[in-house]
């Protein structure tokens, strides 16, 4: 498993992750990457290839990752403004508890997010009805401090993962 990261800088986040996708394809295949098809819950994939991808951006960073097995990627910015009152809405009684004894509530708030994004993304089911049925940890191990932010990676082959920076 791959994944690559790179700042936006005049690129909108989109257009950055999609170019990522691209170095990371041909990087792995060296191949050209293949058309990209929607889900029916609108989950991206490559219709002809063993490849799964994800994609994730912030108001500064770009995120990819590439895999020969279903995954999913999220980050958010680590000076990002966290809303406690969502808290109650979208953490499961245990997160909740977790969020709770965290010695930085902020940093747990934002782990527990990024790993329902990245799971959510993985499944392709999205977070509808979704995000409060979850038993995640602010230590989990698929976090990773990466470019100012925490990056949740989901899934994905049992190979470690290659980090690259563009």
């Amino acid at each position: 498993m791959i994944a690559a990261s790179c700042e936006l800088g005049s690129l909108s986040g989109h257009r950055a992750g999609r170019l990522l996708l691209e170095r990371l394809y041909r990087q792995e295949t060296s191949q050209d990457m293949p058309p990209i098809g929607i889900g029916p819950r609108g989950k991206p994939y490559f219709a002809n290839s063993p490849c799964y991808f994800s994609i994730s951006h912030t108001d500064r960073h770009a995120f990819c990752v590439l895999s020969r097995c279903p995954v999913g990627i999220d980050a958010e910015e680590l000076d990002r403004p966290v809303r406690f009152s969502l808290a109650k809405r979208i953490l499961s009684p245990t997160e909740l508890e977790r969020f709770a004894a965290a010695a930085d509530p902020r940093e747990a708030f934002l782990a527990l997010w990024v790993l329902k994004e990245a799971s959510a993304k993985c499944s392709g089911l999205g977070l509808t009805g979704f995000p409060n049925r979850t038993d995640f940890s602010p230590e989990d191990p698929r976090l990773h401090r990466w470019a100012g932010c925490l990056v949740a990676i989901v899934g994905g082959d049992d190979e470690g993962v290659r980090y690259y920076a563009f």
